[in-house]
């Protein structure tokens, strides 16, 4: 019904991915396989609403409509069984954004956070910006997928950590935390009194028969410590409408992260964003239904060439997203020349996995959410350079 092989030419549309080739890599010959959006098309739903506003033709101060957001309780409901209302429910102009905002209400300068690398970059970063102690507790690879270090977790937890930042799930790596992992994550937090900002911006593309578990939904204890970001735009390819929920069903935290937000002014939100958010949660299912079956056919396509035609080259099939962390250590190269092979060679640009932290060299990321032909084409340039 839906066609995911339709190549978009996305050239000249202020698109990061493409058009800032060269202030990013340096070059414009390489085929782009690394920020995280697809280049597939949105649902006709959403399409059909951003039009729709096009068409009126007036663009002014907007908000978030009770009706989106009771679409967005429905699909939490409907999808993780987590009950949620509209008091507890809050805004901001994307989860990056409101990872400084939660930051800036729930900690003080100098206080240690935690993250689990390798883990999405910003999360380094903007614990440094707001001058924070960022503590890193690294994930360990064992019988084939990521588990965490019980014994380093907790002692960094006990070492005064006051808040865990969560990738769930986990970017760059595409682990759907089970739900035994996030309640003894949840519990020790709540023992130590770590607040928890979970990251589930991926909670919708959990692929081969994984399902997401929501952290605050596992207890009312760790629910009153928990933070939850959401957002439709990995799900519907919407990520430049800069839209997200934030969900507390703790009167006290989400009144910091409120205050918060209002001091920095950011709880408009932007005009498109609403509507296509709305649109999204309330079409967008069917449109869904048929991506997940095409970004594991994508997935299990670059596992068997890998396998075949680059032995040196591997990757733990992800539970979740369309992130594959490919792992080049089996060639025997240091990571400098993996790196310049990829891009001088291969003229690939995939994101270089040491900005994940120390634990990713050796590894790159690259994004297979595209059609199957672009897929085929990057593995290619991969086998064409090692």
């Amino acid at each position: 019904m839906f066609d995911f092989d339709k190549v978009v030419d996305r050239r000249g549309s202020s698109c990061f991915k493409y058009d800032a080739r060269r202030e990013v890599f340096g070059r414009e010959d390489i085929l782009p396989m690394w920020v995280a959006d697809m280049d597939f098309q949105s649902p006709p739903c959403v399409i059909d609403a951003a039009r729709r506003l096009c068409d009126l033709g007036v663009f002014g101060y907007t908000y978030r409509s009770k009706e989106s957001k009771e679409l967005f309780i429905q699909w939490v409901l409907e999808r993780y069984g987590w009950k949620i209302s509209i008091e507890q429910l809050s805004s901001s102009p994307g989860i990056v954004a409101a990872l400084p905002v939660s930051v800036l209400a729930f900690t003080s300068p100098g206080d240690k956070i935690l993250i689990q690398t390798p883990v999405y970059p910003p999360f380094h970063s903007i614990v440094k910006d707001c001058g924070r102690e960022l503590v890193c507790s690294p994930l360990k690879i064992e019988d084939g997928g990521y588990i965490v270090d019980w014994k380093d977790f907790e002692g960094n937890l006990a070492g005064g950590v006051k808040m865990v930042i969560m990738s769930n799930s986990h970017n760059p790596i595409g682990k759907a935390w089970s739900y035994d992992e996030l309640k003894r994550i949840g519990e020790l937090c709540c023992k130590y009194g770590a607040i928890i900002f979970s990251d589930d911006i991926h909670s919708d593309l959990a692929l081969y028969g994984n399902r997401h578990t929501i952290m605050a939904g596992i207890s009312h204890e760790i629910s009153m410590n928990t933070i939850t970001a959401m957002a439709p735009s990995k799900t519907f390819n919407i990520a430049g409408m800069l839209n997200s929920v934030i969900i507390s069903q703790s009167e006290e935290l989400l009144k910091k992260f409120n205050k918060q937000l209002n001091m920095l002014h950011l709880g408009l939100g932007n005009i498109f964003g609403h509507v296509t958010m709305e649109a999204a949660y309330r079409d967008g299912g069917p449109w869904l239904a048929e991506l997940l079956p095409y970004l594991e056919r994508n997935i299990d396509f670059a596992y068997d060439f890998l396998k075949t035609e680059v032995p040196g080259v591997t990757f733990i099939k992800p539970q979740s997203s369309f992130l594959l962390w490919l792992d080049f250590r089996g060639t025997g190269l240091p990571h400098k020349e993996v790196a310049d092979r990829l891009l001088n060679v291969a003229k690939l640009g995939l994101n270089d996995g040491l900005t994940f932290g120390p634990d990713g060299e050796g590894f790159f990321r690259m994004n297979i959410g595209t059609p199957l032909s672009v897929v085929r084409e990057g593995l290619e340039r991969i086998a064409r350079a090692f």
